[in-house]
């Protein structure tokens, strides 16, 4: 039995992905790199200590020191939109609901008012809870320190292959979904054991999902 229901946000909940991969380009065309958007995007998912090394060949260098990471911050979420509506047959499915995201809390807080989820959710984690961003589980492993639940009673939900690696190595199962940019069968080779095109597909086959299964 499900007893919780681990959801990714961006991609996954909230359309930000291409925010974040265009603030990435700006970024790191003020350090002098040209980046195409799109390769950027498939990069987005992971947190910013491992996107930085794959776009910044110099990163390591000791004079270089990065201040912070950019991101769709709470100026620019507004623009973004849900990628389907919330489901509330997913919150009732399991006894307890979290988000997870490598964000800070002020824009989570942001994202569940895009998404309309305010009142689903019975717990959250952010890039506080973490020492090691995604694909590292760290963040899956602190929302799973409950007393007595094994991480095979819980399931997530992403929208790209960092989202069912992290889980995995918890030993968490991920069920996927494509608003991320990311194929269906991308998705299945990184260890989703579902796919569907959005949540909203995800709700109107709920009864035949992992979540029911």
């Amino acid at each position: 039995m499900i007893e919780a229901f681990l959801s990714d946000i961006d991609g996954t909940l909230v359309q930000s992905n291409w925010l974040h991969a265009e603030a990435w380009q700006v970024a790191l065309r003020g350090m002098g790199l040209e980046h195409d958007r799109g390769e950027i995007r498939r990069q987005i998912g992971k947190g910013g200590d491992q996107l930085i090394p794959v776009f910044v060949p110099w990163w390591k260098q000791p004079h270089v020191t990065i201040l912070s990471r950019p991101t769709a911050n709470s100026s620019s979420i507004p623009t973004s939109c849900p990628a389907s509506n919330p489901s509330p047959a997913c919150a009732d499915s399991s006894s307890g609901s979290t988000t997870q995201a490598s964000a800070s809390k002020e824009n989570i807080q942001a994202y569940k008012t895009i998404a309309n989820m305010q009142d689903l959710i019975e717990e959250e984690t952010s890039a506080d809870n973490a020492k090691r961003s995604k694909p590292h589980p760290d963040i899956f492993e602190a929302t799973h320190k409950h007393p007595g639940l094994n991480p095979h009673e819980g399931l997530a939900l992403g929208d790209t292959p960092y989202d069912a690696e992290a889980p995995g190595k918890a030993g968490i199962w991920t069920i996927g979904v494509e608003s991320g940019g990311w194929t269906r069968a991308e998705l299945l080779t990184a260890g989703c054991i579902d796919v569907y095109k959005d949540v909203g597909e995800l709700l109107d086959h709920f009864e035949q999902s992992a979540f029911v299964r």
